[in-house]
């Protein structure tokens, strides 16, 4: 039987041609899991991975999505799934001491709200850790995304909120790199193909269904011909870093001030 084929934007512990990104989205949990105490908030529990890093951490541990999920938590008496639609956040003021949420900015329509509703949640003192794709190292417009920022965009939206800000990215070292050289040439050998650029014409929800299906048949792809580079890749492969134009991502740990 064919494997299902799931959404890339669902990045899969189990599916090893997600392994490149899925190495890279766990090391934003486990270097969060250092840093957060308290109660937790989780905006984006996707697959439910980040779980188990971030809960032993955590007093308690609140996490949420849009989408209903179907991981049990039971065993866990300090975590509570909520699904919920954001922003607003349904929590009151200064109740949260983190929040973390990672690839979920770029798909807000009004992130603007959004960073306020986290500042307005946050007790004085707490921080919010947020990680978004950098703009720089995308390899095509992605219609799931609302938008992708630069530094610069990220630095102007969090600054509207939070005066004390570390900038960091999620960097790749020699071997993360190799496959992202080859995922480049796939892409840009997919692109040659839409010679009327329609990727930049057409609307994101005409789009959204035909880039899935490309994302996900050209991470197999690499697969098939790269496995041991792609599934050799590990978390220690990437670090994070003061923010540059190299990152994959921007990784910021935003506090918010005592009054």
């Amino acid at each position: 039987m064919a494997a299902k084929m799931q959404t890339a934007e669902r990045v899969s512990q189990t599916d090893s041609s997600d392994n490149y990104v899925f190495q890279r989205s766990l090391l934003a949990y486990y270097h969060a899991a250092k840093l957060v105490s308290g109660t937790v908030l989780e905006i984006g529990t996707g697959s439910g991975y980040g779980i188990n890093v971030i809960a032993p951490s955590a007093t308690r541990f609140m996490t949420i999505d849009k989408f209903e999920t179907k991981i049990d938590t039971s065993d866990m008496d300090n975590v509570e799934f909520r699904q919920m639609t954001v922003p607003p956040i349904d929590l009151p003021s200064s109740s949260v001491d983190f929040v973390i949420s990672f690839q979920v900015i770029e798909h807000i329509k009004d992130d603007v709200d959004f960073v306020s509703e986290i500042h307005r949640i946050l007790r004085p003192g707490g921080c919010f850790i947020v990680s978004t794709p950098n703009a720089a190292m995308s390899l095509t417009r992605n219609p799931w995304h609302v938008r992708e920022y630069s530094i610069d965009e990220f630095d102007r939206l969090m600054g509207n909120y939070f005066a004390d800000i570390e900038r960091c990215g999620v960097f790749g070292n020699e071997k993360v790199m190799k496959y992202y050289e080859k995922n480049r040439a796939s892409v840009r050998r997919i692109a040659k193909l839409d010679f009327l650029d329609l990727q930049h014409r057409l609307p994101r929800w005409m789009l959204k269904i035909p880039y899935d299906i490309l994302n996900r048949l050209n991470r197999r792809f690499l697969l098939a011909r790269n496995r041991k580079l792609t599934t050799d890749i590990a978390m220690d492969d990437y670090s994070i870093s003061p923010v540059a134009d190299g990152c994959f991502d921007l990784y910021y740990i935003a506090r918010k001030v005592e009054e």
